[in-house]
C-alpha cells in the first residue's frame, strides 16, 4: 500500500518499471509488460506473433482452448491445431506431425505454445531438452513459441532449473503472479522489444492499461521475495493430500503422478459436482473438472493441518454417502 506509484501507461510508475525490469532479466529477455492476468499473456502474445488464420500448435487440454473465452478466435482469428499429449505435454515428434506449411489452400503454423507446468494435465512438469527441441522446431519451420507460465515458478523450484532457462528459445514467455505466488493480481510477459511495444498496443485497445499499479506490482515484488522457495512446501502438501485420498475408497488417483500443486482425481461412480457440493459443506472447496474428475490446488495459505483436515472431510463425505445409500 505504500509502494511509490505513476501513471502505469505513460512508464512513470517505478514500481511497475521495477518488477517488469525484474522478470524481463529473470526470463532472459529484452523487456516485459505488467498486466491484469495470465490470460491477456497468453492472448497478447498470440494476436502479436499470429496473422488472422494461422495455426497455432498446443496440447488438447491447453489453457488457451478451455479458459481464455474463445479468445484466440475472437481477437486473433487463429486456428487452435491440438495434439493428444501426455497431462498436457506433447512431443517434438507430434508437434512436427501437425505442423503445416501455408500455401493457397492451408494455414500455416505460426506458433506452438507450451504450458508449464501443465493445468488439466495435473501439474506435470515438461522436461527442459524437450521444451529446447520445441523452440528449434519452431524456429526452423518460421515459426514463433510461447511459453504460458502460469505455474512456472514451481516447475523451476520442483526442477532446480532457472527461470531463464526454461524460457530460453521461446519468443514470449510469462510469470504469474495470483497463482502459487500468492499476489493479488497480476501477470508479466517478456519478450524482444518489438514485441513489447507491440503488446502494449493492443494491451491498451483491450483495456488493459491500469494508471497507478505500483501497489499490486509492490506485492508480486513481493512474492519473488518471499513466495518462491516456499512453493516446496505446496507440492508437499499436495503429495500428502495424494496419499491420503489415495488410502480412502471410491476415489481413483495415483500420487506418483502429483508433480507440483496440483491433485486430479476421479470418483469411482457418482457425479462430480454433487461430491464437490458436499465437501464444501464441510469447508473443503475443489474444482470440478469432468463428469468424475476433481482438481485440489495447494497455496501459501493452506498448511499439513489444513491437509489432514480436507482429508478427514473427504472420508467423512465418502461414508455418509455410503451411509445413505
Amino acid at each position: 500500500m505504500e509502494a511509490e506509484v505513476g501513471d502505469e501507461q505513460m512508464g512513470e510508475d517505478p514500481s511497475v518499471n521495477a518488477l517488469c525490469e525484474r522478470v524481463a532479466d529473470m526470463l532472459g529477455k529484452e523487456s516485459a509488460v505488467f498486466l491484469p492476468s495470465g490470460c491477456m499473456a497468453n492472448e497478447l502474445a498470440i494476436k502479436v506473433l499470429c496473422r488472422p488464420g494461422d495455426d497455432v500448435v498446443c496440447e488438447r487440454s491447453s489453457h488457451i482452448v478451455h479458459y481464455e473465452a474463445g479468445a484466440p478466435a475472437a481477437l486473433s482469428g487463429v486456428t487452435l491445431m491440438t495434439i493428444d499429449g501426455d497431462r498436457g505435454r506433447y512431443s517434438v515428434e507430434q508437434a512436427r506431425a501437425v505442423m503445416r506449411k501455408a500455401s493457397f489452400a492451408s494455414p500455416g503454423t505460426r506458433m506452438i505454445c507450451c504450458e508449464q507446468t501443465t493445468n488439466i494435465g495435473g501439474g506435470a512438469l515438461w522436461e527442459l531438452d524437450d521444451l529446447r527441441a520445441l523452440t528449434e522446431l519452431a524456429h526452423a519451420h518460421a515459426a514463433f513459441a510461447h511459453l504460458d507460465g502460469a505455474r512456472l515458478m514451481n516447475a523451476v523450484v520442483a526442477q532446480d532449473v532457472a527461470p531463464s532457462e526454461f524460457a530460453y528459445g521461446f519468443d514470449s514467455a510469462w510469470i504469474d503472479f495470483s497463482k502459487g505466488l500468492g499476489a493479488p493480481v497480476g501477470s508479466v510477459l517478456a519478450g524482444s522489444r518489438d514485441f513489447i511495444d507491440e503488446a502494449w498496443f493492443y494491451k491498451k485497445q483491450w483495456g488493459g492499461a491500469m494508471r497507478q499499479a505500483g501497489i499490486l506490482a509492490a506485492a508480486c515484488s513481493f512474492a519473488l521475495d518471499h513466495h518462491v522457495d516456499r512453493l516446496a512446501d505446496d507440492h508437499a502438501n499436495a503429495r500428502r493430500l495424494a496419499e491420503g485420498l489415495a488410502e480412502l475408497p471410491g476415489l481413483l488417483i495415483d500420487p506418483s503422478l502429483v508433480d507440483t500443486n496440483l491433485v486430479f482425481f476421479e470418483l469411482a461412480e457418482g457425479d462430480a459436482n454433487a461430491f464437490a457440493a458436499a465437501l464444501q459443506s464441510h469447508g473443503v472447496r475443489v474444482s470440478v473438472v469432468g463428469p468424475r474428475r476433481l482438481r485440489a490446488v495447494t497455496h501459501l495459505d493452506i498448511s499439513v493441518d489444513d491437509i489432514d483436515a480436507a482429508v478427514a472431510a473427504f472420508e467423512q463425505v465418502i461414508f455418509s454417502t455410503s451411509d445413505s445409500e
